[in-house]
């Protein structure tokens, strides 16, 4: 026997601004520690983030956002995720956080050295 579907958790732009809770949730101290071990563990290497640190990520997040009727799962945050890209366009507060927060998520991209070992013959 199937359960009725779960009602599909929505947002306003001012419930959008949640995402402050998001970011602010990434400086408590243990979650800190979570994110950096798992940083230090990738070593700037993006499979590795994406296997150590997203998951962190996603566990921190998921706390959060779990409040707001987002479910428990990956699933949650990525429904999150979309909801908060509709309104980065409409909102420069919400556009901005969002900013900060994958700041957070992703490693510092590195540029390869200008003048490198190519030359020219």
């Amino acid at each position: 026997m199937a359960s009725a579907p779960a009602q599909q958790p929505t947002l306003t732009v001012e419930q959008a601004r949640v995402l402050s809770e998001v970011i602010q949730a990434f400086s408590v101290p243990e979650n800190a520690a979570r994110m950096e071990e798992a940083r230090e563990s990738a070593c700037n290497d993006m499979g590795k983030m994406l296997q150590l640190v997203l998951p962190v990520a996603t566990q921190i997040q998921q706390e959060v956002i779990k409040a707001y009727g987002f479910n428990n799962e990956g699933e949650g945050v990525l429904k999150f995720a979309r909801l908060v890209k509709m309104y980065e366009t409409q909102d420069p507060e919400i556009a901005a956080m969002s900013i900060k927060l994958k700041s957070l998520l992703l490693p510092p991209l590195s540029t390869p050295p200008i003048g490198g070992a190519i030359t020219a013959s």
